[in-house]
């Protein structure tokens, strides 16, 4: 279900939705080296670089914000009393503890809203 801006809900069933291809590190990698000059050993270590900083940044209890694009947050969940191994059905409880979060900036959420749900985008 999607809410529209009319106020009204808009039903889509699940066989009109198509899912984007996975997108991998080594896609991401390969497309920036064939839109730069740059080396691809030198790519590599720039988005390794990248991703670590983000993960320190997260682990630090900070927040990153990438304007136009969005922003990485830890979230702490509540902690529940009773909770459930989905595996093996067996009960337990759960400490209060942090997530990773990310929350889109408005013009990707703006472009992703404006997606065909009837055209399947290739990234390859």
């Amino acid at each position: 279900m999607k809410f529209s801006s009319t106020g009204f809900f808009i039903i889509i069933k699940k066989s009109e939705i198509k899912m984007a291809n996975k997108i991998t590190k080594n896609n991401l990698i390969e497309n920036i080296y064939k839109n730069t000059d740059c080396d691809k050993k030198d790519i590599q270590v720039i988005v390794d670089s990248f991703l670590q900083e983000v993960k320190k940044s997260l682990e630090n209890g900070s927040t990153i914000e990438l304007r136009g694009f969005g922003t990485f947050e830890p979230r702490l969940r509540k902690g529940r009393s009773i909770a459930r191994n989905p595996k093996t059905g067996e009960t337990l409880s759960v400490e209060p503890h942090y997530v990773a979060a990310f929350r889109a900036g408005q013009s990707l959420k703006d472009n992703l809203w404006n997606l065909n749900i009837n055209e399947k985008k290739s990234h390859k």
